[in-house]
């Protein structure tokens, strides 16, 4: 489930008017909440990497590795790859590799060092059977028996970058509004909320501790929401 890009914009907020911090633009919250966004993504394939080489549990829900795993899983996507310019295009929301298919074959990676001897290999060198690739800036080239053009149909499966967050909104009487229209919630689970709050207050330069001040912070909005109600 995504976290609601409003409820964390008003969090910030409302804390750091709790701690009398001044007030941050709505274009500030966007760069800071894409920051933090990113910044709790990539710490996912971190700590996988070090859970990785630990023994797991055999309780339900609480294996790390199956929890980071799953958080992953829900950016997993599948493309068939488009070619040109000499190469098969990258996907634009591409964020990492995960694996190239030809064939129902998966396509080995090599360096582009690696790919001038093994391409001279009357063992290693690759065929349609046993396809390799290198990647660049460009894209992949990908090589069997020859080299491969838009006459081969390769696929990849690839995790995704999280959608740029957008807070939307209209100025009334010189006060920013929220607005639903054009907005784009975070892509992350829900449990990371109170960490993008903790993480985009740090990016506004005020550094938290106490995670009380979440929690006054939630209650402030909730009597707001309810005065507003009546």
């Amino acid at each position: 489930m995504a976290i609601s890009v409003d409820t964390v914009y008003q969090r910030v907020l409302a804390i750091l008017n709790k701690e009398q911090r001044g007030y941050i633009t709505p274009e500030e919250f966007n760069l800071f909440a894409n920051q933090a966004q990113l910044d709790i993504f990539e710490q996912y394939f971190y700590d996988i990497n070090q859970f990785g080489r630990l023994h797991g549990n055999d309780t339900e829900y609480s294996d790390m590795l199956d929890n980071l795993n799953e958080k992953v899983s829900h950016f997993e996507k599948s493309a068939t790859l488009s070619y040109s310019n000499n190469h098969f295009q990258l996907p634009s929301d591409l964020y990492r590799v995960g694996t190239l298919v030809y064939s129902n074959k998966e396509v080995e990676r090599v360096n582009k060092n690696e790919y001038l001897y093994i391409a001279q290999s009357p063992i290693a060198k690759p065929s349609d059977s046993r396809p390799i690739y290198t990647k660049d800036i460009n894209g992949f080239k990908v090589y069997g028996s020859s080299e491969f053009n838009n006459s081969k149909t390769v696929t990849i499966n690839y995790v995704k970058e999280p959608a740029k967050v957008i807070w939307n909104y209209n100025t009334v009487l010189g006060n920013a509004q929220y607005k639903a229209t054009g907005s784009v919630n975070f892509e992350l689970e829900k449990s990371e909320e109170v960490d993008l709050v903790i993480k985009i207050l740090g990016l506004s330069g005020l550094e938290i501790r106490d995670l009380s001040l979440y929690q006054v912070a939630t209650q402030e909005e909730i009597r707001d929401t309810q005065e507003e109600k009546q």
